[in-house]
């Protein structure tokens, strides 16, 4: 655990927070800003700043976790779908340091937008440009 951490601060009861699931890796609880009613941080309880930090066991206890709980919350508010995503890093807009997951209802007339607006402008790449991304990736990810 992280000592500056709010969301350690959380896990460890020092903060309260609206949980809505725990079990022994992981803590979902409602966000205290949230963008729509339900909107909801799954958070592995160990305390890791980025995705890639996360070590896969954990990843995929946190993973479970989403896709247990994302159907439960539309449920609850009557939501007409949802946004699950991480903000990754500061630049992603990441404002705790300490990996979570969004869970964050959807519905017909919010006038919210999909992820794929999250990231202005899109780049304007060429083919060998998009190959060369995708050798790059799948090379660092042992691909051949």
């Amino acid at each position: 655990m992280a000592e500056d951490c709010i969301f350690c601060q959380i896990v460890d009861g020092e903060i309260p927070a609206r949980v809505v699931y725990e079990d022994a890796d992981v803590l979902a609880f409602l966000d205290a800003n949230p963008l729509a009613p339900g909107h909801t941080l799954v958070i592995p309880k160990d305390h890791h700043e980025r995705l890639g930090d996360v070590p896969p066991e954990s990843g995929e206890m946190m993973f479970a976790a989403l896709h247990y709980l994302t159907p439960i919350v539309e449920d609850v508010v009557d939501a007409d779908g949802s946004n699950v995503a991480f903000n990754n890093g500061e630049a992603a807009g990441q404002e705790v340091p300490h990996v979570h997951g969004h869970i964050i209802p959807r519905f017909d007339d919010d006038g919210g937008r999909p992820v794929h607006a999250v990231a202005g402008e899109r780049p304007d790449l060429a083919d060998d440009e998009l190959d060369d991304i995708a050798d790059s990736i799948a090379e660092g990810a042992g691909e051949e």
